[in-house]
Parts: structure tokens; sequence; C-alpha cells
């Protein structure tokens, strides 16, 4: 076998397992957040999401979270990423330079994808209406209610959905290694900073990354099989 033949057989492997790879993600996240949904609706996760909350205050003063001063800005920082401003500008802005590409297949993913994350935020959030930790936890404010965490939702699905379009534009699998853990850490970030500031219960936010990566990969899936039946975009 020569070495273009080696390369066009891994190129192939490689498109007929990116799709499985997604699948069972998705498949996996809606059964995660089942789960988790069933046992916070009969308040089986209460106790735990309390301990943990508890434990990241400090016994004498539960309105301050442990460690340095700095950790708190620092996490009141990063949390902004997950926010819907920050989160709407990056979508808006990456949208718009597709666009300027002429690569409209990818523009109208990232909206789409977006916009229906969005959706599925509040809509899922008016279902449940789970009340959100005691005042006293909260370091930032808070507007609606806390089931699932629609900072960890979103920023799944924004994060995902762009490193997986970088990991598209390009063949080294370096790179594209390194734009999807770019995405997940992101992502990691933003729902672990919003159990530390007390805005929300770690079930919270669990739901919202299995959420957020489920319909990433449902966005994913989707573009895929548009663009197996139409062929490649050409820019």
């Amino acid at each position: 076998m020569t070495r273009r033949q080696a390369a066009t057989w891994l190129a192939a492997a490689r498109d007929e397992v990116a799709p499985l790879v997604a699948l069972g993600v998705l498949a996996l996240s809606a059964l995660a957040f089942l789960r988790i949904a069933d046992e916070m609706v009969e308040r089986e996760t209460h106790v735990i999401d309390r301990a943990i909350l508890t434990a990241l205050r400090e016994p004498a003063d539960l309105t301050r979270p442990i460690g340095p001063a700095w950790l708190k800005v620092m996490a009141m920082d990063l949390t902004s990423l997950g926010s819907l401003a920050v989160l709407g500008l990056i979508v808006l802005m990456v949208a718009g330079l597709f666009a300027a590409l002429r690569r409209w297949r990818e523009a109208a993913v990232i909206l789409l994808t977006a916009g229906g994350g969005l959706m599925l935020s509040n809509g899922l959030k008016l279902v449940f209406g789970r009340e959100r930790p005691d005042a006293v936890f909260q370091v930032v404010p808070t507007i609606n209610a806390s089931f699932p965490s629609g900072h960890a939702l979103l920023s799944a699905v924004v994060f995902l959905t762009l490193g997986a379009s970088v990991a598209r534009f390009t063949e080294r699998r370096r790179i594209r290694v390194y734009a999807l853990a770019c995405a997940v850490t992101i992502t990691l970030v933003v729902g672990l900073t919003r159990v530390y500031l007390g805005v929300h219960w770690p079930t919270d936010v669990l739901a919202g990354w299995c959420l957020g990566a489920g319909w990433a990969s449902l966005s994913w899936l989707a573009e895929w099989t548009w663009t197996r039946r139409r062929g490649p975009v050409q820019g």
C-alpha cells in the first residue's frame, strides 16, 4: 500500500468513525440528562447538591467562597464566557466571518445551533422551574430558574460547535485535538464557576453540560448528513 493510498484509507475511516462518535455522545448525553432530571425532580440530589455548595464556602461565613479574594474575582470574570451577551457576540462575529468567506452553510449552522440551544435552555427552565440555591450562597445576581444551567448548556453548544468547525478546516490531527480540547476546557471552566459562585446546584451544571454536548452533537450530525447528500460547499 502506498503512502497516498494509506492516507486516503485513513481519511475515509475517520469520516465514518466521527459520526459514530457523535451519535454515541448524543445518546449518552440524553440518557445522562434524563437520569439527572429524574433524580432532581424526586429531590434525591438535594443533599449532595447542598453539601457541595457548603463545602465551597467558609464555615464561619457562607457568603464567602473558599480561597483567596483573587479566585472569586477570576471566577466572576470567567463565568462571563458563558453569558448570553458574550456568547451572542461570539456567535454573531463568527457567523459574520463565515458569511464573508461565503461559507453560508457554516454560518447557518452556528446561528441555528446557538439559537436552538437558547430555546432549549429557556424552555426546560420553564418546565422544571427549579429554585436557585439560597441567596446566602449567591455571589452574582440571577434572573431565571436554575435547572438546567444556561451558562453550562450554551457554552457547551457554542464552544463545542466552534471547536468542531475549526477541526473541520484542518487535516492536522494535533490542531483538531487542540481545538476540541480548548472547547471542552472552556465549557468545563464556565460550569465550575457557576457552582463556585453559588448560583447553580451542581446537578444543574451537569445537566447543562449533557444537554449542550448532546445538542452540539446533533447539530454536527445534521450538518454531516447534509454534506454527504449535497456535497461540500465551495468557498
